[in-house]
C-alpha cells in the first residue's frame, strides 16, 4: 500500500469513526447513563467487532451479498427494525439510580454483534475494503483492520467521555429523560440514508 493510500485510509477511518452514527450515539448515551468505566466493554465491542467485520468482508463475505442481492434488502430491514428497538430502549431507560442493579450498559458481545446490523458499519467496511485494498491481498486487508482498530477505539471513546461529561448536567430525572429521548430521536434520524437512499 502506498503512502498516499495509507494516508487516505487513515483519514477515512478517522472521519467515519468520529462522526455521529448509531455506535457513537449509543456510546454517548451509555457514558451519560453509566459512566466511562462501565461503558468500556461496549467501546471494546464496537472497535474489535468492527475490525472483525472488516476482516470478514475483506475475506470474501461481500461476494455472498453480490451473489444474493436480496440479502441486502433483508439486512436493511433487520437493521432498521433493530435500531428502532434500540432507540425505544434508550428513550425509555430509567435513571440508573431508579433501576438499581437492573440498569446495565451493552456488553462486549452485544456491541460486537451489533456491528452486523449497523448500516453505518456496513458502509464503512464495504468502502474500506473496496477503496483501500484494490489488490485484495491478505496483508492489505489486515492493514485496513489494524488502521481502523487503532483509530476507531479512541474515536468512539471520545463519545463516551462526552456522554460522561454531559452527566454533570443530567442531575435531575427530567433532564436525563429529555437527553435519552433526544439520543433516541437522533438514532432514528441516523436511519434516514438507509431508508431513503439518494
Amino acid at each position: 500500500m502506498t503512502y498516499e493510500l495509507l494516508t487516505a485510509l487513515a483519514l477515512f477511518a478517522f472521519v467515519s469513526s468520529i462522526t455521529p452514527g448509531p455506535n457513537n450515539l449509543m456510546l454517548m448515551a451509555s457514558g451519560a447513563n453509566f459512566g466511562f468505566r462501565r461503558t468500556i466493554p461496549h467501546m471494546l465491542g464496537v472497535a474489535l467487532g468492527f475490525v472483525f467485520m472488516v476482516l470478514l468482508v475483506g475475506a470474501g463475505l461481500v461476494q455472498v451479498f453480490d451473489a444474493f442481492p436480496v440479502s441486502y434488502t433483508v439486512l436493511k430491514v433487520v437493521s432498521v427494525a433493530y435500531l428502532l428497538w434500540l432507540a425505544w430502549k434508550i428513550a425509555n431507560a430509567a435513571p440508573v439510580r431508579a433501576k438499581g442493579a437492573e440498569g446495565r450498559p451493552m456488553t462486549f458481545l452485544q456491541a460486537a454483534a451489533f456491528q452486523w446490523v449497523n448500516p453505518k458499519a456496513w458502509a464503512m467496511a464495504l468502502t474500506a475494503i473496496s477503496a483501500y485494498t484494490p489488490d485484495q491481498t491478505l496483508a492489505a486487508i489486515l492493514l485496513v483492520g489494524v488502521i481502523f482498530g487503532a483509530i476507531n477505539l479512541p474515536s468512539v471513546g471520545s463519545w463516551t467521555v462526552l456522554g460522561q461529561q454531559m452527566a454533570r448536567f443530567l442531575t435531575s430525572p427530567r433532564r436525563l429523560v429529555l437527553f435519552n429521548w433526544t439520543m433516541a430521536a437522533l438514532l432514528v434520524a441516523s436511519l434516514y440514508p438507509v431508508i431513503w437512499p439518494q
